[in-house]
């Protein structure tokens, strides 16, 4: 069997965490292969909503079994209470040994950094995110398998404190009391010890023995990636397709269909280029039908049109055989909307991703709006213009839509 994959294919926010619960239905197994609690999947079942930052969006899926993958930066104190959302996940939820932890210190870490950088600061979320990744690469962090020897964790930990006290010193992060971090890490070991194996094993068993139908989510999106997104205004981890397998222990050949997922719009949270924000009547308008504030963090987010230039980039980059179009229902109403279809660089239209993305100007193309696409569940009921807006999507892209998405709802959802 082959894994199937959903990427996000913007600047994340698409709305992945809809879609993987929805064709979670269909598969035995949802994983999570990158990112940490930064990331944050909302998805309405019936009226409820559920918020996401680490447990796969399949959680939902009462038959499928979640594995959190080696890729994640995992912080067991948010984990455990994401966890109590829902009733017995023992057997059903799966974190790799492999995975690196997230503690406490690295947010306060990634906050003083932000802090010191000033009005040239990322703009994370200030989860710790960065500093997991960076002791990651720099091999001196920890694994969620040292959970299980909590007094060898306690100890490691006390002496890289030690190690680089004049660095913490700088940041004014304070070197943690020995008997409260043990303690700490025992109440951990206590609650997720049930769920920690060897998930790489997992998979392959699932795939090559078992005949298992395997869905795999990656967080954020393709251009907050941190080789091929808009650098340095990205994330720590590779978001694209390819990351998907680092992440969890699979060769290229394991992977099958690719879904990438965009809004109908674009949207981006914190510093960064963003050539299609719209700073005017229309963006606010697109923040305030979308209720764009993040899942993780609350913040506003930046919104503007679709921009296809970055998409077809995207696409190509995933390997996508399909999008799915999120959020289409929030352009009811507007009686234009636009896709930017080149971009103009000193005087010149180029239709491709430059290297810098600052100095670009976007090239509209305007589309007539239309009134009422919310909770249209065929294409056939989706008003003509907006009909007509998909198949540009489609052309300029050069991906196919295969999935449209008109309300939170899980069942307004048009399969093409």
């Amino acid at each position: 069997m082959k894994a199937d994959l959903i990427v996000g294919i913007q600047w994340g926010d698409e709305g992945k965490g809809k879609i993987v619960d929805k064709l979670a239905m269909n598969y035995d197994i949802v994983c999570r292969s990158q990112g940490g609690h930064n990331a944050g999947h909302t998805i309405w079942v019936d009226g409820v909503r559920y918020a996401l930052h680490l447990v796969p969006s399949g959680v939902l899926n009462p038959k499928a079994v979640n594995i959190i993958g080696n890729g994640v930066v995992l912080s067991p104190e948010s984990l455990i209470k994401e966890m109590t959302q829902f009733d017995k996940l023992e057997g059903r939820l799966f974190i790799s040994d492999k995975a690196h932890l997230n503690l406490p210190y690295h947010s306060l870490i990634d906050q003083a950094r932000e802090r010191m950088k000033g009005d040239k600061a990322i703009g994370t979320t200030g989860k710790g995110i960065g500093p997991s990744y960076s002791d990651k690469i720099n091999r001196v962090g920890h694994r969620v398998g040292e959970l299980l020897n909590s007094e060898k964790l306690c100890a490691s930990i006390m002496d890289y404190f030690s190690q680089n006290s004049a660095i913490f010193k700088v940041l004014d992060v304070k070197t943690p009391n020995e008997d409260e971090l043990l303690a700490e890490l025992k109440n951990y070991k206590e609650r997720l010890a049930p769920f920690i194996t060897n998930t790489t094993n997992m998979l392959w068993n699932a795939l090559d023995n078992e005949n298992k139908r395997v869905l795999l989510e990656g967080a954020q999106g393709t251009m907050l990636d941190i080789d091929h997104g808009t650098y340095p205004y990205v994330t720590s981890s590779s978001t694209v397709s390819a990351g998907a397998c680092t992440g969890l222990g699979l060769n290229p050949k394991d992977i099958g269909k690719v879904t990438g997922i965009v809004k109908a719009y674009c949207t981006r949270v914190g510093n960064g280029p963003f050539p299609s924000e719209d700073l005017g009547e229309e963006g606010k308008r697109l923040g305030k039908q979308g209720h764009e504030f993040g899942t993780t963090t609350g913040r506003a987010r930046r919104c503007g049109w679709f921009d296809a230039v970055a998409c077809r980039y995207a696409s190509r980059l995933n390997g996508c055989d399909e999008l799915a179009v999120m959020k289409l229902d929030v352009l009811d109403g507007f009686s234009e909307v636009k896709v930017c279809v080149a971009y103009e660089v000193n005087g010149q239209e180029i239709d491709y991703l430059p290297e810098n993305l600052n100095d670009v100007k976007p090239v509209y193309k305007v589309f007539k709006g239309w009134e009422n696409s919310k909770g249209a569940r065929t294409f056939d009921a989706l008003p003509k213009e907006a009909q007509d807006y998909i198949r540009a999507i489609e052309e300029i892209t050069k991906t196919k839509v295969g999935i449209i998405s008109t309300s939170a709802e899980r069942e307004d959802t048009i399969i093409l």
